[in-house]
């Protein structure tokens, strides 16, 4: 009946096996990311300067998404990129998306200098 109505019904196997190359795939992402996630060539040892926020936020943001395309993946992606200064405020973000568990994930990398946080989080969402 499920093939009449155009459903396709995978095997648990096929299903752990996808999950896990899919585990796979996003720890490898996000440990290469962290490794070469690189604001500082954005940044650098910038102080924090409420006047260059658009300006470093938008080009992390494009060099993500560049760096994102050229994985030649089957995916599309939604990148945020937060930059605050240190001030000892607190700072507080949630990010929700609804997905298919099994193909899609997200990433999120901090990183900070002595004066501003700069977070950036990633959501890949299968296309295949």
């Amino acid at each position: 009946m499920a093939d009449s109505l155009g459903v396709r019904i995978f095997s648990a196997e096929i299903i752990y096996h996808l999950f896990d190359a899919f585990t796979k795939y996003r720890e490898d992402y996000k440990k290469a990311k962290q490794e070469e996630f690189n604001v500082d060539a954005t940044i650098g040892g910038e102080d924090y300067n409420k006047d260059q926020v658009n300006k470093w936020t938008a080009a992390i943001l494009e060099r993500c998404i560049s760096d994102l395309c050229k994985l030649g993946k089957q995916y599309k992606y939604i990148v945020t990129c937060a930059v605050t200064q240190k001030t000892g405020a607190g700072l507080h973000a949630a990010n929700s998306c609804f997905w298919d568990t099994a193909l899609d994930g997200s990433c999120t990398v901090k990183w900070e200098n002595r004066t501003m946080y700069c977070i950036v989080s990633v959501f890949a969402l299968s296309i295949a």
